[in-house]
């Protein structure tokens, strides 16, 4: 066996193992440790398939970002996933019957899989030899589909808007600042005066 097949294995296993433990885990801070270990064994898989910006972008996003902010905001909060989890049980047989289902759809897919006349070629004209895989990529996202990008962008920063304006709540119990009214208070008006005579308080 070789070292690249040892190694697909091992990222292989890893991945699995980690997505695995991610779902059965009831501490959620140890479910976020275990999606973190996933993640970076996809990026080992993405550098064996040559696709290293995609593993580095896996890595630095995905586990230096969102991970990072998903464990601090567990470990901050003080969130009874105990309570939440009460009402699991009911919800199971529904839960397996969907995943036998899922099984079956992807035995059916993967037992008829077979790679297309040509795809290697494809793949081939795609990435020139003397271009790298970073640069091809960049090449091509903002060359040939620029538009398409950047009107991606535009719809994520509108459901990021959405999403703010949806849930965002002011409720009136609690005192927050006006920095206008700080800003036109009348210093007369600010600040009283007091006449405290000797051994009186006020």
């Amino acid at each position: 066996m070789s070292v690249a097949a040892l190694a697909f294995y091992l990222f292989a296993i890893s991945a699995i193992i980690g997505g695995l433990f991610t779902v059965i885990s009831r501490n959620p801070v140890h479910s976020v440790l275990w999606l973190i270990l996933t993640f970076l064994s996809a990026a080992g898989l993405f550098v064996l398939l040559g696709a290293e910006f995609v593993a580095m972008l896996l890595i630095i996003v995905y586990v230096g970002a969102v991970m990072v902010l998903f464990l601090f905001v567990v470990m901050m909060l003080d969130v009874d996933f105990a309570e939440l989890k009460a009402g699991m049980a009911q919800y199971l047989p529904i839960a397996l019957a969907i995943g036998v289902v899922l099984l079956m759809q992807l035995g059916l897919a993967f037992g008829d899989w077979h790679v297309a006349e040509g795809a290697e070629a494809a793949r081939a004209a795609v990435t020139p030899d003397n271009v790298q895989n970073t640069a091809a990529l960049g090449m091509l996202l903002y060359d040939q589909y620029f538009l398409l990008f950047q009107l991606a962008g535009l719809i994520l920063l509108v459901a990021m808007i959405g999403a703010i304006l949806l849930t965002i709540r002011h409720r009136p119990d609690i005192k927050r600042q006006d920095i206008l009214q700080q800003m036109w208070r009348d210093p007369a008006k600010a600040m009283e005066l007091k006449d405290v005579k000797p051994g009186q308080g006020l």
